[in-house]
């Protein structure tokens, strides 16, 4: 992870300079992860052998009422979880982790925290902390803290998102598109490597994310496929439009939320996060990657992303190194960027069969399962760049590769005899 956000600075100050920012003297990743978990009770936890090998029910039924109702994610904060909260928090100041954010999530039993943003290899030691202390803070509570990412069937499964950024240690981010993003040049810069690095290596962000657990939760409930896709909302949408075809671009203004009543007052509506079902979503000023599951370390996800942008921004330094008319040179740059990588941008529903029909047509990749990606980890392209970055030696990528098949196979097979022996034993 240091590796790779070393790689993502050396480029990106190439880049900056040769737009004359020559004061700065450091990119940072900036990382908010927010963490899905759930709390169930622990004396009927214990009795369940599939909940106390596996992290999940391996036989259940669905109750006559689940979350159709949203009335759980709406509702208050049950008193015993509230204390549990209150707790956590505690705990988490103690060690300096930022805790702020706490709710309920869709399903029953289902919660959020979220913290304040942190350098992006602080973020990650953090989240590894916070789910720990998540596990023993509940014990105490007479809970029993889930963080498998399908723990129970027909209900919400429990992600991350990983919410991240580029900031210079002058206070500018690189990712803010400001009143005007047509005429932000430096902004349309970072977002196309972004696009063409989340184009590029699809499989390499899929993987990031690959394990026995997330591969029940993607592509079901509140959960992104398996396809990476970006959305970018309209504003965005419209404005690499206007810079493909060459024609001009007047900035929509933000229409106002009519509520029909004069009690209240009218505010704006938000041009870019409207889509819960995109796994690589532009938020504002960040990049919102959806696809993580529960328990996942989000150091996996930040290695590739960082990579993969750096090799990307290391092109397009490259490039203009040898520019003779910068301006133009750039224009032609981020225009061919858009033109050559219009297929990863989806503004639509990214649950619907149509999507995985027109996925196919745009070829992108649809890796299911872990079995099926994480192989591709040793594919040439990717090991390539990865080597070139100086992020992973060939011998590292090979001994990451086998490790991780080795922990899927061996969760797959833990869950099939906790079946096999509940089964004879129990039912």
């Amino acid at each position: 992870l240091l590796r790779s956000r070393e790689a993502l600075n050396t480029q990106a100050l190439r880049v900056l300079k040769l737009f004359g920012l020559d004061d700065v003297k450091r990119v940072n990743v900036t990382v908010g992860p927010e963490q899905e978990y759930f709390l169930i009770d622990r004396k009927i936890a214990l009795k369940r052998r599939d909940i106390t090998y596996t992290g999940r029910t391996l036989f259940g039924a669905m109750p006559p009422k689940g979350q159709e109702l949203d009335d759980h994610y709406f509702g208050v904060i049950k008193t015993r979880v509230s204390e549990y909260m209150r707790d956590l928090d505690t705990e988490l100041w103690k060690l300096g982790i930022r805790a702020k954010t706490k709710h309920n999530e869709v399903a029953p039993a289902q919660h959020e925290l979220a913290p304040v943003y942190a350098s992006g290899n602080i973020a990650a030691d953090h989240n590894q902390l916070t789910m720990e202390i998540m596990k023993k803070v509940a014990e105490k509570h007479g809970m029993k803290c889930l963080l498998h990412e399908k723990p129970f069937a027909g209900v919400n499964g429990s992600g991350k998102h990983d919410n991240s950024s580029l900031g210079t240690d002058t206070g500018l981010n690189l990712l803010k598109p400001g009143k005007n993003p047509i005429e932000n040049k430096l902004f349309l810069t970072f977002m196309c490597a972004v696009i063409k690095a989340v184009d590029d290596y699809q499989d390499l962000l899929r993987i990031s994310v690959a394990s026995a657990g997330n591969d029940h939760r993607l592509g079901a409930n509140e959960a992104p496929p398996a396809v990476i896709s970006i959305f970018l909302g309209d504003e965005l949408e419209a404005v690499l439009e206007a810079i493909e075809s060459d024609s001009d671009y007047s900035s929509g203004k933000r229409a106002k939320m009519k509520l029909g009543v004069d009690v209240l007052p009218e505010f704006k509506k938000d041009t870019t996060d409207r889509n819960r079902t995109s796994p690589f979503a532009f938020t504002g000023n960040k990049f919102e990657f959806r696809m993580l599951g529960s328990s996942n370390s989000i150091a996996c996800a930040n290695i590739m992303l960082n990579s993969a942008v750096a090799e990307i921004l290391q092109e397009f330094a490259d490039k203009l190194e040898k520019s003779t008319d910068f301006d133009t040179d750039l224009h032609e740059l981020i225009k061919d960027t858009i033109k050559e990588h219009r297929r990863i941008i989806f503004n639509g529903n990214g649950y619907g069969d149509e999507w995985m029909a027109e996925a196919e047509k745009r070829g992108l990749s649809n890796l299911k399962t872990t079995a099926d990606c994480m192989p591709k980890l040793l594919d040439k392209k990717n090991a390539d760049m990865l080597i070139k970055q100086s992020v992973f030696t060939k011998a590292e990528l090979e001994s990451r590769c086998e490790i991780m098949l080795e922990n899927y196979v061996k969760a797959v097979n833990i869950e099939a005899l906790t079946m096999a022996d509940m089964a004879r034993k129990e039912i």
